[in-house]
């Protein structure tokens, strides 16, 4: 059974995830907070799988409720989705640097919450084509950006098809999706994409996204 704690400040948001949730027979809601200081004390007494972030808060936010969850509780034990409307893309990428394992927009549908939660729960990451484009767009929108020389050369070491898949990555498709537009099986996808989270030190498909965009890749135009 996935435990799973919701942190929103709306009821109501925290309402209707909690009937999507109750549904599926692997995922249990095992807490509700309406902030993140809340969350934080919470997590202090009741063992939690995954956490449903909302980034707008009182008190703390969902970034900073972040980084202090990962300073607290390594990625293994706890792990993080956040909630967003993706309508300020800073967020996003701030989130992702913070410790998030994945994105969900908060109008997502119960098979897609769950799948989600599942998918994470397992070791991987969530992230959604529209958080792939609120961090492209933040990264575009920066005049001084400019790639880490340290990150490029862990990027070096992938071979042409990690590195392929890893583009895709960024644009936000699935292992069906890029075996589909690959012409090879989702398993063989996962494999590379492990390989390229290992060599660059990435903790899952999140964190994969952020390093790449910090070494310049973008995906395919």
């Amino acid at each position: 059974m996935i435990r799973v704690m919701l942190v929103d400040d709306q009821e109501m948001i925290r309402v209707g995830l909690r009937t999507m949730l109750d549904a599926h027979q692997d995922i249990e809601v095992a807490a509700e907070a309406g902030d993140g200081l809340l969350a934080l004390r919470l997590l202090e007494t009741t063992p939690v799988d995954v956490v449903l972030m909302d980034i707008r808060m009182p008190g703390i936010d969902g970034v900073e409720t972040t980084r202090r969850i990962r300073r607290a509780y390594p990625p293994g034990q706890v792990r993080i989705i956040v909630l967003t409307t993706f309508d300020h893309d800073e967020n996003v990428f701030a989130a992702l640097r913070a410790g998030a394992n994945g994105f969900l927009g908060k109008g997502v549908g119960p098979a897609e919450l769950t799948g989600a939660i599942l998918e994470v729960a397992a070791g991987g990451g969530a992230l959604t084509p529209a958080a792939a484009a609120a961090l492209i767009s933040h990264v575009a929108s920066d005049p001084g950006f400019r790639a880490e020389p340290e990150i490029v050369r862990l990027f070096e070491a992938l071979t042409p098809r990690e590195r392929e898949i890893v583009e895709a990555i960024v644009s936000g498709l699935d292992n069906t999706q890029i075996a589909e537009q690959m012409y090879v099986s989702p398993f063989t996808v996962k494999t590379h994409a492990n390989r390229a989270m290992t060599k660059v030190g990435a903790r899952d498909r999140a964190q994969l996204v952020t390093l790449a965009f910090r070494a310049g890749i973008r995906p395919p135009q």
